[in-house]
C-alpha cells in the first residue's frame, strides 16, 4: 500500500472497529488516535477533558495527529474532532493519504455509542449535542473526504470493501 488511510466521522461511525478490520485485511499496521493520546498521557480521554480541559486535549490531539501522519503506514483512525482545526485540516490535506468520511446517522450512533460519560462532548443533552457537533463537522468531514462511505446498516467486511474499492 502506497498511501495511508485515515478514517474520520463523528463518534459512533465505527472508525476503530472498522480501522482494526481494515489493517488486518491489508496486513498493515492499525493506529487510533485516542488510544495513542491515552497511552501518552496515561489517562482516559474523558479524564483528560475534565482535569486538563478541552483546550489541552486539542493540542496534543494535534501533535499526535502530525507525529502519526509522518511514521505511520497503513490506516489511521481519528477522533470525531481531529480534524476540526485549521492546522489539523492542514496537516491532513499535505498528507496525501486517503480520507474516508464513515457517516452516520444519529440514530445508528445513539445505539453504538450509547451516548455515555466517557463522551465528553456529549454531556447534558447527548442527542442535541451529537446533531450540533454534526451540523458543524460534517462540512469539514467532507472537504477531507477522498470518499463518504455510509454506514449505518452495513456489516465491517461491506464496508472495507467499499473502502478498498476507492484505495
Amino acid at each position: 500500500m502506497s498511501k495511508q488511510i485515515i478514517l474520520i466521522g463523528p463518534p459512533g461511525a465505527g472508525k476503530s472497529t472498522i480501522g482494526t478490520s481494515l489493517a488486518k485485511k491489508m496486513k498493515v499496521d492499525f493506529a487510533d488516535t485516542d488510544s495513542l493520546i491515552e497511552a501518552k498521557l496515561k489517562k482516559k480521554i474523558s479524564d483528560i477533558f475534565v482535569d486538563l480541559g478541552e483546550p489541552f486535549f486539542r493540542a496534543e490531539e494535534l501533535l499526535v495527529l502530525a507525529e502519526v501522519l509522518q511514521s505511520a503506514n497503513g490506516v489511521v483512525s481519528l477522533g470525531g474532532g481531529a480534524p476540526i482545526s485549521a492546522q489539523a485540516q492542514e496537516l491532513i490535506q499535505n498528507s496525501g493519504a486517503i480520507v474516508i468520511f464513515l457517516d452516520i446517522s444519529l440514530g445508528k450512533a445513539a445505539a453504538r455509542v450509547g451516548f455515555n460519560r466517557d463522551r465528553p462532548l456529549l454531556l447534558g443533552n447527548p442527542r442535541a449535542q451529537w446533531n450540533e457537533l454534526m451540523n458543524s463537522r460534517r462540512p469539514i468531514y467532507e472537504s477531507l473526504a477522498t470518499a463518504v462511505i455510509a454506514v449505518d446498516d452495513r456489516s465491517v467486511n461491506e464496508i472495507c470493501a467499499d473502502i478498498l474499492a476507492v484505495a
